[in-house]
């Protein structure tokens, strides 16, 4: 299989640092798994969509649950509906392969053109789940005993792992993938992904929106801090409840919009209970909260 020319650049939807997009190329150019590590919202599972849409391939995606299994990737055996094709149906039971439905990962290995393939949050599996695939990632190829068939990858896709850090992953794991972690986007960096979203948003009210945000998020103790998707939602919703700047520096509107747990609305009204005490001109109170929580 031959080794892909491409490079990835970034796309017009998805703002991509100059070390990730060499960690993509460095990938391709090794075929080897991309593991992405970072925070929820800092844009793991869409930089596989913006891989697929720069280089004009296909993109699949295995979401991966805590009770999936490595084998469900590969193919699936339909045993149920054979036997009851045997006892009820007019098919040629005999024939095993129309039973046989591959999983993600097969799907890639027996498209005919490049795929790019996303194997999202593999930290939700069980421990053995990362072991399980290294044979099939390292070799792109696995055996199916039930129609004693070996399907070897047409086209080496290009493999995007993406992780949460929920659980450790194995070191034979790791040692086969190339690693990067997406760091939580700093002010410029957001401004440049807001600005892919929201491309006519006033730039008061974004600087303001922007300011509360990170302020929040430094607040200590919370436990499910705002992410970037719940700024774009956010700043959504504050243009569609037409909201001013002065009004943000005021309130908090539309609160439960970046906050989702009740004990991190508990933690902020604390914090900010504290501040008016402290200072009583601030105009943060339990009361405007309250009021624009949902």
């Amino acid at each position: 299989m031959a080794k892909t020319s491409m490079r990835y650049k970034g796309s017009n939807d998805y703002i991509a640092s100059d070390e990730l997009m060499n960690s993509v190329n460095i990938a391709m150019a090794l075929q080897k798994p991309l593991l992405i590590k970072g925070e929820p919202g800092t844009g793991k599972t869409m930089l596989a969509q913006s891989i697929a849409d720069s280089l004009g391939m296909d993109l699949l995606i295995w979401n991966i649950k805590s009770t999936t299994k490595a084998q469900e990737g590969l193919y699936v055996y339909d045993t149920v509906q054979r036997l009851y094709d045997s006892q009820f149906g007019d098919h040629d039971v005999a024939n095993i392969n129309q039973y046989i439905k591959l999983g993600k990962l097969g799907e890639a290995f027996t498209a005919e053109k490049q795929v790019v393939l996303l194997i999202d949050e593999i930290d939700k599996a069980d421990l053995e789940f990362p072991n399980d695939l290294l044979w099939e990632l390292d070799q792109m190829t696995f055996y199916i005993p039930e129609t004693k068939e070996t399907v070897t990858a047409k086209q080496r896709p290009i493999v995007i792992i993406t992780s949460n850090a929920e659980k450790e992953l194995p070191d034979a794991f790791l040692r086969r993938c190339i690693f990067h972690y997406i760091a939580f986007p700093d002010a410029d960096a957001m401004e440049k992904i807001l600005r892919v979203h929201h491309p006519n948003l006033e730039k008061k009210l974004m600087e303001q929106a922007m300011e509360t945000f990170y302020t929040l998020r430094n607040v200590p103790h919370i436990q499910k801090k705002p992410s970037t998707s719940e700024l774009i939602d956010w700043l959504q919703a504050l243009v569609v409840g037409g909201i001013s700047p002065n009004r943000i520096k005021q309130e908090i509107p539309f609160l439960g919009v970046l906050l989702k747990k009740n004990e991190d609305l508990d933690t902020l009204l604390n914090s900010l209970h504290g501040k008016t005490q402290a200072k009583p001109q601030t105009v943060y109170t339990s009361t405007s909260l309250n009021r624009y929580r949902y």
